[in-house]
């Protein structure tokens, strides 16, 4: 049996400065490094689109990020949205981190079984207490919410009407407005 080594995030930095990963599409997640799936015109258009929408919802109370790298304790992911503490500025020498998270969203076609099963797990060991997965195939909304020991103890799915964010009490979000 193989055993497979661990990168750090410094290690994976390293990597990144040193220009070992150019070219590539790649993330870190649990300590390896895994190529991410190639977008389609579908997902990206409704990761673009949902940007879009909620940085009309939360402007002035946080900053959108698209396709941006997140950091966690073992893991450097690059999820579809991330939305987090402002200012925009505290990101210039660094990316955001889970006390700065209110709430991911990933954009899910090819890679749902990865975003339901490994991100879930690695979102909510990072103790990041709201993530959202846009099912293209479906056409459906899975709400992860309140971690608790590497999991999330709340899941539900919705496919219509509004979803209120737990850092927002006065935002609600149209479900349509999201999905293609």
């Amino acid at each position: 049996m193989k055993t497979l080594a661990k990168w750090s995030v410094d290690d994976y930095h390293r990597m990144v400065e040193a220009g070992i990963l150019r070219g590539r599409h790649l993330e870190l997640l649990a300590g390896e490094i895994v190529e991410m799936s190639p977008e389609t015109p579908i997902h990206y258009t409704t990761a673009k689109r949902g940007v879009k929408y909620l940085e009309e919802l939360l402007s002035g109370k946080a900053d959108v990020r698209f396709n941006g790298p997140i950091t966690l304790s073992d893991s450097e992911p690059e999820p579809d949205i991330a939305i987090v503490r402002l200012p925009e500025s505290s990101y210039n020498d660094r990316h955001p981190a889970p006390q700065d998270i209110f709430w991911i969203v990933e954009v899910a076609n090819t890679s749902l079984n990865k975003d339901l099963e490994i991100k879930a797990a690695i979102y909510a060991t990072a103790e990041i207490q709201e993530y959202w997965v846009l099912s293209l195939s479906a056409k459906q909304m899975i709400v992860f919410r309140n971690p608790q020991n590497g999991k999330y103890v709340e899941e539900y799915t919705i496919k219509q009407g509004t979803v209120t964010p737990l850092a927002f009490a006065d935002v609600s979000i149209s479900v349509q407005r999201l999905l293609p």
